[in-house]
């Protein structure tokens, strides 16, 4: 199995060493594992002036996997919009069809009574939320940013979702997780969103760092030959 690994920028490299360090001890175990590491984001930007570099685009197309650390820092907000490094892992996920972002929240029962809400609400809470990421306001045109009569700035953005794609990407994972959410002692519920998109996404706003889930496949269990795009 060959995996890119792009640790990108901020805690991005640190926390991308330590799963690194899994999946070296999985591999002491008999699972072939090719890692291959390129920059990304800032780190790609300082190395070739883009984002993300033609060569680490590349490597993500050959890889099977991607473990993805984060992108973005301060002294990239200046930066014109199409080289910030919040581009490359937008570009990465329309570039490889990654649509799904799947984000699991648990809560262990030594941490209940740290949350903000109240143990009795939160005890127990298993859910995963799939987040659709190639369509809607991530990638919809027009999108700019304009002067108004008055003199005042204004960005916009256009949503748009296509019957052909976005009902047809959500369905395996649906499926996936009504499995999971039937087996004995799970408190697991399927949670579809749209949501708002990242500041990466959007015109309107700006600058926000973010490390992606992301996966493209069949499922949750993806296919052989299917290319997935892991957060460490």
């Amino acid at each position: 199995m060959k995996i890119a690994v792009l640790p990108g920028d901020g805690i991005g490299p640190e926390i991308v060493t330590q799963a690194v360090k899994v999946l070296r001890r999985v591999a002491q175990d008999g699972m072939a594992l090719d890692l291959v590491e390129a920059p990304v984001g800032g780190a790609g930007y300082d190395a070739s002036g883009d984002p993300l570099p033609d060569a680490t685009l590349a490597m993500a197309r050959e890889a099977d996997a991607i473990l993805f650390g984060s992108v973005g820092g301060p002294q990239y907000d200046t930066l014109p919009r199409a080289k910030r490094p919040e581009q490359a892992l937008l570009r990465l996920r329309k570039a490889l069809g990654l649509f799904a972002n799947l984000r699991p929240a648990t809560i262990y029962p030594e941490l209940a009574a740290a949350s903000t809400l109240k143990p009795e609400v939160v005890a127990g809470l298993d859910i995963l939320i799939l987040r659709e990421l190639t369509g809607d306001i991530y990638f919809g045109e027009p999108r700019g940013i304009r002067t108004l009569d008055s003199g005042e700035r204004e960005g916009f953005d256009t949503m748009r979702y296509s019957e052909r794609r976005e009902p047809a990407r959500g369905h395996p994972f649906g499926s996936d997780d009504a499995a999971l959410q039937s087996r004995p002692g799970r408190r697991r519920r399927p949670h579809r969103s749209g949501g708002a998109p990242s500041a990466g996404g959007a015109t309107a706003h700006g600058g926000h760092r973010r490390a992606g889930n992301d996966t493209r496949g069949h499922g949750r269990n993806g296919r052989r030959g299917s290319r997935r795009a892991l957060a460490a």
